[in-house]
């Protein structure tokens, strides 16, 4: 029985309509399908859509192969496209689609609706057990989604308050880690403005001690005349 998985076992076909070798890249790509290859499938499927776009089974083989690779939005417009070439009363078929979009959707957590793709899905072939099925855990799991809903509203206010007040004394820590940046880069510079004030002094006092070196050298040195 098929629970939350596409159809598949019945519904891997080939109308007599396609072209002999279209109809040999849907096989192949049954064949690849049927061996857990689902890119390869994939690819094949592909090739059927570019000379045929709008058959069914290639589009509906395609959305298998894409649900098996977890590329649900993608399988879902597959399914859509093979909802296209339907005939008016061909219920079997859509029913098969209605489900395997409801597959899709349920596997991306959106039950309710996951629940409704199943419901019309059972409108079209209410004999399906496993669309009943899914249709029934469909319903539980979006209770129990609406039910953490309503628990996460009713703990937001208490959730706001320690989020405010986490978000106010993270705000105090940077504050404060600011602060003691800008006195350590303070207090930086003032070492080395009182450093370069030092070597400044020290130059001068150096510069003063050569010139006076200089003016007592010259004033004890003997001038000689030219007689």
């Amino acid at each position: 029985m098929r629970r939350i998985l596409p159809v598949i076992a019945s519904l891997l076909l080939v109308l007599p309509g396609f072209a002999q070798k279209e109809s040999g890249d849907v096989r192949r790509g049954n064949r690849q399908y049927n061996k857990e290859n689902y890119t390869e499938a994939e690819v094949n499927y592909r090739r059927g859509i570019e000379k045929n776009n709008k058959g069914f089974e290639a589009h509906f083989n395609l959305g298998d192969a894409l649900f098996r690779q977890e590329k649900y939005p993608e399988a879902i417009d597959e399914y859509k496209a093979a909802e296209a070439s339907l005939k008016k009363n061909d219920k079997k078929r859509q029913a098969a689609v209605d489900h395997n979009i409801g597959n899709a959707q349920f596997a991306q957590q959106q039950y309710g609706e996951a629940v409704e793709s199943y419901k019309r899905a059972l409108r079209n072939n209410p004999a399906d057990n496993d669309t009943r099925y899914n249709l029934v855990k469909a319903m539980q799991m979006l209770q129990e989604q609406q039910q953490q809903q309503n628990q996460q509203q009713t703990q937001d206010p208490q959730q706001q308050q320690q989020q405010q007040h986490q978000q106010q004394q993270q705000h105090q820590q940077q504050q404060q880690q600011e602060q003691q940046q800008e006195q350590q880069q303070q207090n930086q510079m003032d070492k080395e403005t009182a450093e370069q004030l030092l070597q400044a002094l020290e130059q001068d006092e150096q510069e003063t001690q050569e010139k006076a070196k200089r003016q007592q050298a010259q004033g004890g040195k003997r001038v000689e005349k030219n007689w």
